[in-house]
């Protein structure tokens, strides 16, 4: 985990996701990175170029596979994290 992101609000999330993207693999921190990929890439962040099609909706497909109720509310709460992180970065890289 890089330390940097550690500290900033969601940090292990945007780290796994990283990991896993560069992995191959398709799991939630993974598809939430690419949602924020070109942000994050704006941002210095090392994205892979192996970004899925369509993540936001892939990312709530396998939200519904864990419980249709809260799918909704989890997508949402995963995209303020993931704005929050964003913001957070935006400030320390000033």
């Amino acid at each position: 985990m890089n330390a940097m992101n550690a500290a900033l609000p969601g940090g292990d999330l945007i780290d796994a996701g990283l990991q896993d993207l560069s992995d191959g693999r398709e799991t939630i921190a993974a598809l939430l990175v690419a949602i924020g990929a070109p942000r994050l890439r704006q941002l210095g962040f090392q994205v892979p170029d192996l970004v899925p099609s369509n993540p936001e909706h892939r990312l709530y497909d396998l939200l519904v596979e864990d419980g249709v109720d809260s799918a909704h509310s989890r997508y949402n709460s995963l995209i303020r994290k993931l704005v929050s992180f964003e913001r957070a970065a935006a400030c320390v890289k000033k």
